[in-house]
């Protein structure tokens, strides 16, 4: 029994108890990163621009770890102004790709418009014609192949940062062929013991803007957890002295708690649907997963095993469950066929697999891996089983996948503190968010925002 309850305590603290605007330092770059520049976008007319949308979309396409922003003093010319590229330069310095923009400010709004150069199509002196616009979408481009699209709106002051993630998710998916997934959120719980309310649930844009706590706590809150549309959140607090569920609506700013039986009260996970969780409670008088219908409020068990079962996340077609389990004698990650209630064991290498989940495709499957008594972020191919280690820090927990599946954000312990991570699918590209104060913990990455 003391073996089960450490257990579970240990998997509690991997999904439990960051970040103001994340400021990423990078520890291990793309070599294969597509190089690109992002011109400044010029200011045409009078007023004050009070935000660097070039800039947005520079870190944003840094971030992805697929493009490798030229920095301003590498850039060959300094212009704002598409027909002063001399094109020569830019294909001498390698450059593969510009971005060139403009900002029109309009009272409190701003006309925003920008286009994406092919550089090595171009040539030098070559001056678009005018745009020609389809629901603010270029789409004629009058021959001019070397300008691979672009768009322009009208945005009001307050989502200018969010229209620069609208483009860069532009240009990300122009270059790459995947949508981007810079239009997203995070949330992730911040403990700063010195504060009289040391938990506190953060809501932000994906690269930590905008954020917001909508819940503080004196006791422990773990395991957010988003619904498919990106407007609720579903987690684990300890408030009244004991573990409950609540899902929180972050639009009207309520939430209801959803079940605080005796004992465990964990890890809720969303299907695809949005209106069933997948969690874990021990009322029964062990660790089980079971499914909790949001319409009618009724509970199915799923598990039934003298070991304890938790972690459940949903695969995409919602018709199976991984999950992790000691039932082979250390943790592993098991998944749940819920048409015929099979369970297969997913991973055999190494001694210790948890805090599964899958990618959109159900391809692949991103975990935390235990090698040789260190913890780490890796990613297994379902098809062939072959495990790949991704990360190469210490105490690597609670992963989390973007919505493309391209980036992993996750929780690790840097400078003696535990910090939000990012590393790509393929472990090319690696960052960290260094923490000065306080510890950053359970991170979870939102669907698109519509």
């Amino acid at each position: 029994m003391l073996r089960k309850l450490m257990f579970a305590f240990v998997v509690l603290l991997i999904t439990k108890p960051t970040l103001a605007v994340l400021e990423l330092e990078i520890t291990d770059g793309n070599i294969g990163a597509i190089p690109i520049s992002v011109l400044p976008f010029e200011v045409n007319g009078d007023g004050i621009v009070p935000e660097n949308i070039a800039l947005v979309i520079n870190e944003d396409l840094r971030r992805s770890g697929r493009f490798r922003p030229i920095s301003g003093t590498d850039m060959p010319q300094k212009t704002t102004q598409e027909a002063d590229l001399d094109y020569k330069k830019w294909r001498k310095a390698g450059v593969e790709a510009i971005v060139v923009g403009s900002i029109l400010p309009m009272g409190t709004n701003y006309q925003v418009e920008f286009r994406l150069i092919d550089v090595f199509k171009a040539s030098s002196g070559a001056v678009s014609d005018p745009f020609e616009l389809s629901n603010g979408e270029l789409v004629s481009l009058r021959g001019k192949r070397h300008v691979i699209g672009g768009f322009k709106g009208v945005v009001p002051e307050t989502e200018l940062r969010r229209h620069g993630h609208r483009i860069a998710d532009y240009i990300y998916e122009k270059l790459t062929g995947q949508k981007g997934a810079f239009l997203t959120r995070i949330a992730y719980v911040r403990v700063e013991n010195s504060s009289a309310k040391p938990y506190k649930l953060i809501v932000a844009d994906y690269d930590g803007h905008n954020d917001v706590a909508i819940l503080k706590s004196k006791e422990p809150v773990m395991s957010p957890s988003w619904s498919p549309d990106s407007k609720k959140l579903a987690y684990v607090s300890f408030e009244t002295g004991k573990p409950a569920i609540y899902v929180h609506d972050l639009q009207a700013g309520q939430r209801k708690k959803v079940t605080d039986y005796p004992g465990i009260n964990g890890a809720p996970a969303w299907d695809s649907t949005g209106t069933k969780l997948a969690l874990v409670l021990s009322k029964d008088g062990n660790a089980e997963i079971y499914s909790y219908d949001l319409t009618n409020n009724k509970l199915q068990r799923l598990t039934k095993h003298w070991a304890i079962d938790t972690e459940p996340s949903w695969g995409p077609d919602d018709k199976s469950l991984v999950f992790t389990s000691d039932r082979g004698g250390r943790p592993q990650i098991y998944r749940l066929h819920l048409s015929d209630n099979r369970i297969e064991r997913l991973t055999f290498e190494g001694d210790y697999n948890a805090g599964a989940s899958l990618s959109e495709d159900g391809m692949q499957m991103v975990m935390v891996h235990r090698l040789n008594g260190v913890f780490h972020i890796a990613v297994q191919d379902l098809q062939s089983g072959y495990v790949q280690i991704l990360t190469k820090t210490q105490l690597d927990e609670s992963p989390s996948i973007a919505p493309n599946g391209s980036m992993i954000i996750y929780s690790t312990l840097y400078n003696g503190r535990k910090s939000l991570a990012w590393v790509s699918v393929d472990g090319n590209f690696k960052a960290v968010s260094p923490q000065s104060s306080g510890d950053s913990r359970a991170p979870s990455w939102s669907d698109y925002l519509k």
